[in-house]
């Protein structure tokens, strides 16, 4: 570690290498020019697909965090963000970062600057634009030997460049808390929460006590096989799997390739964890998709960026698929398999957000809730999963 002069104070600077050790919630840690890249999905998969958009996503650290215990009173770390844009609608706000102490909230910061890409979805192109690191601080943090978590940005990829703090770190010992991994679409990523403690998953970790691998990709929960390998081999103690709503937006299947896909995916997982804890959740409330199949297309009204459905109803005849369509095989899917897996459990999302919950707190772009929609998911997810006699809670296992 090396030892620097501290600005803010006569106790110096020191330098801790960041390394796997200290984070929390990534699969894989890449090394680059800059310094570390937390990524949710292993070397291995990320060589088995050509898109960018995914390579993004994988990318975004949405549950990971930073995690030591130090004595320090004073942080910064210096940080590369990559942020997405659309051409055409203004600039999003930087990302957050969120500083825990002792599992309680203590400061939130941003990296201004770095890296923009920019996605034309009229021309189907990107474009990046390079740009420099930049530090988040944080100070005042209470005298004494505590725990201490940056949570980063759900929606940056960030590249991680050095941590400085006035005091040693050392890495963050096991608490003994149950291990979720949860797989899921842009909701489960994070999409229009404020913070990267405010995604759903996010709150209901918190609340059931455990410790959060986020596996949401936004767009991108797409039954991928890669992606039940890294779940598979992932140690976890409980696992959830929200499917369906990204095969509507996308339109890539068929009612007769859907159903054998979920049985594969569900067939990989179980080779790894024969006996885990395994709940399959089916799409919130998303009305545009209740009855008419997909793409998911935009729709630049009014001169904000809505989504609307542009298949056709008639078409589930021909297999298609619709929200109300997954959501009545997954549950014959489980109930089918749940007669020889005892630890295999069903939820209904519009359990966790409904008619009612839409007519409450409707989704700003048709498909995503806000920070509110996100507290009451969340909230909603830890009573029924994690709380009484969910397939979750402690007394059950």
């Amino acid at each position: 570690m090396d030892a620097q002069y501290n600005q803010t104070g006569p106790a110096p600077w020191i330098t801790t290498p960041v390394e796997a050790h200290l984070l929390r919630g990534a699969l894989d840690v890449e090394r680059t020019v800059h310094g570390v890249l937390p990524h949710r999905l292993p070397a291995r998969a990320r060589e088995q697909f050509r898109d960018a958009n995914l390579a993004a996503i994988e990318a975004q650290p949405s549950g990971v965090r930073l995690a030591f215990r130090t004595g320090a009173t004073a942080v910064e770390l210096d940080a590369l963000p990559t942020k997405a844009g659309y051409e055409g609608f203004p600039a999003r706000p930087d990302g957050v970062y969120e500083l825990l102490v002792d599992g309680r909230p203590a400061g939130r910061g941003s990296v201004a600057g770095g890296n923009l890409r920019i996605v034309d979805m009229a021309a189907g192109t990107e474009v990046l634009r390079p740009g420099r690191p930049g530090t988040v601080r944080f100070t005042g943090l209470p005298a004494g030997m505590k725990d201490v978590e940056i949570w980063l940005p759900h929606s940056e990829v960030t590249e991680l460049i050095a941590l400085r703090t006035d005091a040693p770190v050392e890495a963050l010992p096991d608490r003994g808390r149950r291990v979720w991994l949860h797989h899921g679409s842009s909701i489960s990523h994070g999409s229009f929460a404020a913070a990267p403690t405010g995604t759903w998953p996010a709150l209901a970790a918190a609340l059931g006590e455990v410790e959060l691998v986020n596996l949401g990709f936004g767009g991108n929960a797409v039954l991928d096989p890669f992606t039940a390998r890294a779940i598979r081999d992932t140690p976890a103690d409980l696992i959830s799997l929200k499917i369906g709503i990204n095969l509507v937006n996308h339109d890539v299947m068929r009612l007769r390739a859907f159903v054998p896909a979920v049985h594969g995916f569900l067939d990989t997982v179980r080779e790894g964890h024969p006996t885990t804890p395994l709940l399959v959740v089916s799409p919130v409330l998303c009305p545009i998709h209740e009855d008419t199949p997909g793409p998911t297309g935009p729709d630049f009204e009014g001169g904000e960026l809505l989504w609307k459905a542009m298949g056709d109803p008639a078409d589930r005849a021909a297999g298609r698929l619709t929200l109300g369509v997954i959501r009545e095989e997954l549950a014959r899917i489980t109930a089918q398999r749940a007669a020889e897996d005892p630890n295999l459990y069903h939820l209904d999302g519009r359990a966790l957000y409904g008619e009612a919950d839409f007519a409450e707190l409707p989704l700003p772009d048709r498909l995503h809730p806000d920070p509110a929609g996100h507290r009451r998911i969340g909230e909603r997810f830890a009573e029924l999963v994690f709380g009484g006699s969910g397939p979750f809670a402690v007394t059950r296992g």
